[in-house]
């Protein structure tokens, strides 16, 4: 049998190495691959480094941002629309490499917003004002501003692949 005093020392020896345990446990299992929050703009992208042995990449909201992986441990994220989401990536055995937040702010510079009551209209003023569709805007004129981008590409596109046709035929 063992006095009482001893058990006490040890019960207190063994209370410490459990603590001194945990508290070793909880500095391994903190996330030292959480890293600063990534800022990005509406509609523009951003590079970023891919931490190695990257398999699977998640984004919480891809609403929010889109992230598009290339050659090299390179991704790009692009901001999709206002908020804050996350970025998680994984290894071949699921074990979290990387988690990271994403955050997407409207744009800063040379914007103009025009507000004509409860309707809303954005320019870019770089150095002329020009339409400029950013989330929020009237739907009216969001959608005009749209469908006359999406003509001029198409217009673009259409040129562009008829190029080499008469390329071919003037041959």
């Amino acid at each position: 049998m063992t006095a009482p005093f001893e058990r006490s020392w040890r019960r207190r020896i063994h209370l410490q190495i459990c603590a001194s345990a945990l508290t070793i446990g909880v500095l391994t299992i903190t996330p030292a691959y959480a890293a600063e929050a990534i800022t990005v703009v509406l509609d523009q992208a951003k590079i970023a480094r891919l931490p190695d042995r990257v398999a699977t990449i998640v984004i919480g909201n891809p609403l929010i941002a889109d992230v598009a992986i290339q050659a090299g441990g390179l991704m790009v994220i692009t901001g999709k629309g206002y908020g804050i989401t996350n970025l998680i990536a994984l290894d071949r055995a699921g074990a979290v490499l990387r988690e990271q937040s994403i955050q997407v702010r409207g744009p800063t510079d040379d914007v103009v917003v025009v507000y004509r009551g409860p309707n809303r209209e954005t320019y870019s003023c770089t150095p002329d004002c020009e339409h400029r569709i950013t989330l929020g805007d009237t739907p009216d004129y969001f959608n005009t501003t749209l469908g006359e981008t999406t003509a001029r590409n198409g217009g673009a596109q259409g040129s562009l692949a008829a190029q080499p046709a008469q390329q071919t035929q003037q041959k």
